[in-house]
């Protein structure tokens, strides 16, 4: 998208008023009924597919600052709440949890491309959060019309913390698409230390641009959902089982950290500018998180730095 002077501008709302569509979609080999969102532009398009998936036991609404704003943007994006949530009777058990992931993603993409006529199914990515976003990085390994992932605060690290779902990947990818980590530097539920491993594991690092990540300070877990104020507050006032005790002792007031609109602007246009970058093949967008990267960071009061870039550093 360009702003009036012309300029690419990811981070501004799109031209496009944005359509949302509730409905529930049936897999019928595994026997679930799964809700479904769907966000479109309300205009006829050949729209690039984007799927949402949301952090263990979440919601397909998790992160709606996002999936609305890639619509507006001229993406389809579609979300569903996945098995541990639609299927009350694996909420208990772990293995089927983990296994459900890729399947769930698998389902919804079949079901949009064959129900939505304006699905592009030359062009389909993935974003996701927390566990979803290791569902992201782990569906290109059986999935390879994945172009493009964006992984936020993704699951998948070799030393989890205790309570932390113990999922693990292999980036066994045949097709690398190319991927953007959005991350957060003082993340309390998955350390920096773990996003630093899982991204030096990521295929592709011999192609330019085919992995990147950015790291926002003063930022923790929940701070790429909806409403990161009053869902971090109420995380520090919960209690965890024993295993997970550690978790509320740990986090910082949401007063000594990021504000959730600071946030939002990170997620919402350095995700957008990958997507525009990989999936539309546009050279301004390229070259936003390329080249001028610290320089749009800094334009559009957003804390935060490449890892790996020269002189980023913590502060």
């Amino acid at each position: 998208m360009q702003d009036r002077a012309g300029a690419y501008d990811p981070f501004g709302s799109g031209p496009f008023a944005v359509r949302t569509e509730s409905f529930e979609a049936r897999d019928e080999t595994r026997g679930r009924l799964f809700p479904c969102e769907l966000w479109r532009p309300d205009q006829a398009g050949d729209w690039p597919l984007i799927v949402f998936s949301h952090q263990s036991f979440g919601s397909r609404r998790a992160a709606t600052f996002l999936t609305t704003h890639l619509a507006s943007h001229g993406y389809l994006v579609g979300a569903l709440d996945h098995s541990e949530v639609a299927a009350p009777e694996i909420a208990g058990n772990l293995d089927q949890i983990i296994a459900s992931r890729v399947p769930d993603v698998e389902f919804l993409i079949e079901c949009l491309l064959g129900n939505s006529p304006a699905a592009d199914a030359r062009r389909i990515g993935i974003v996701g959060h927390s566990f979803g976003g290791w569902t992201a990085l782990a569906l290109p390994e059986s999935d390879e019309r994945i172009v493009a992932v964006v992984a936020m605060a993704p699951g998948g690290a070799s030393n989890p913390k205790p309570g932390i779902i113990p999922a693990t990947l292999s980036f066994r990818w045949q097709h690398p698409p190319p991927t953007l980590y959005l991350v957060a530097q003082d993340d309390v539920f998955l350390p920096i230390a773990g996003m630093y491993e899982l991204y030096e594991r990521t295929p592709g690092a011999k192609q330019p641009g085919a992995k990147q990540m950015v790291i926002l300070r003063r930022a923790d877990h929940l701070h790429f959902l909806d409403n990161v104020e009053e869902r971090h507050e109420q995380m520090r006032a919960m209690s965890f089982p024993p295993a997970a005790a550690w978790i509320p002792r740990e986090m910082r007031p949401i007063g000594e950290l990021s504000s959730g609109e600071e946030a939002r602007r990170f997620a919402r246009g350095l995700t957008l500018a990958h997507l525009d970058a990989t999936v539309k093949a546009h050279p301004q967008a390229r070259r936003l998180l390329h080249d001028d990267l610290a320089q749009t960071l800094a334009a559009n009061a957003i804390d935060g730095y490449e890892h790996g870039a020269a002189g980023s550093g913590s502060r």
